[in-house]
């Protein structure tokens, strides 16, 4: 179980430092990472939407340890929306943000969070798209949860995302599907402790068909967040046995995984979205594509071997 051990060393400063300066890593974070800049992400927005993809945008970094560093959180992605209001894109392409970067972690956190996290969202209504908020370590979630709320009462297409992995996310896909949210379902990829999440594969995949089944039959809009084959027919049946047409649910993958199904769902009528991240903070989103799949593990080492 080599998941947990990458897990672990997202935290470490020793491991970062060692990761970051190895001469392979940053061809192998290209894969999952296209840009660090604004200037850099564009053309990829423009090329992916011209094969018919749709994107949601992330600014990685979590490490936010003053007001300051969140206040430029806030800023790097009113940036991005100004970059994106001449595409005229709308939906298509929207944002994902991490609530740890706009300082939920710091003294009067929820508070901090939720000023620095409204004029994004106010600022992605403006150009006619929305912001969904990413889903954390469970001992953030009621901040999230909270924030969501909060948000929907002026802008209701805000999103949020739950982790199959958790104990409370059934009940919590419940509440939301009831409220009409937009919901992004994924596995989850924190180090979890087995008193509050499933901890073997085959039951997290067993909550997570659960859990979407109960997306599928209420009344949002659910996003499935997944690479699993398996798991990507079990949703379009799904979706099917709900009587829901195609444009009343989502798939989403990540950037610089399975590219060639992204097209083929596309092609097939799909709304699939990228999940598409930029910026230099990338460590911590590095080390969690590592350990959430055996293969990109084996793709990182390969590339070290063949450069070393």
């Amino acid at each position: 179980m080599l998941g947990p051990v990458i897990l672990a060393a997202s935290r470490s400063d020793r491991m970062r430092r060692l990761v970051s300066a190895a001469p392979v890593t940053k061809p192998v974070v290209d894969r999952f990472i296209p840009g660090e800049t604004v200037d850099q992400i564009v053309p990829i927005i423009r090329e992916l939407t011209g094969q018919g993809l749709e994107l949601t945008m992330d600014v990685v970094g979590e490490d936010i340890t003053t007001p300051a560093q969140a206040e430029a959180a806030r800023d790097a992605y009113l940036e991005l929306i100004d970059r994106l209001k001449p595409l005229e894109l709308g939906t298509r392409a929207e944002m994902s943000v991490k609530l740890s970067m706009f300082g939920q972690a710091l003294e009067g956190g929820h508070e901090l969070a939720l000023k620095n996290v409204r004029p994004v969202v106010e600022a992605a209504a403006e150009i006619g798209t929305t912001v969904t908020l990413d889903a954390e370590d469970h001992t953030t979630l009621d901040s999230m949860f909270a924030i969501h709320e909060e948000l929907r009462k002026d802008f209701p297409q805000t999103g949020c995302v739950i982790q199959a992995y958790l104990f409370r996310t059934e009940a919590d896909a419940r509440r939301l599907a009831d409220s009409g949210s937009r919901v992004r379902l994924v596995k989850g990829a924190y180090k979890e402790p087995a008193e509050v999440a499933y901890q073997q594969r085959h039951e997290i995949d067993k909550a997570y068909v659960r859990i979407l089944r109960t997306l599928m039959e209420g009344e949002g809009y659910p996003m499935i967040g997944s690479h699993d084959p398996r798991l990507i027919s079990i949703g379009q049946e799904l979706a099917r046995t709900a009587g829901r047409k195609l444009d009343e649910y989502e798939f989403q993958m990540l950037y610089g995984i399975r590219g060639d199904e992204h097209l083929r769902l596309a092609a097939e009528g799909h709304r699939m979205r990228v999940y598409t991240a930029y910026g230099t903070d990338w460590y911590g989103y590095f080390m969690r594509r590592l350990a959430e799949k055996p293969a990109n593990l084996r793709f990182f080492a390969r590339s070290m071997v063949s450069k070393g």
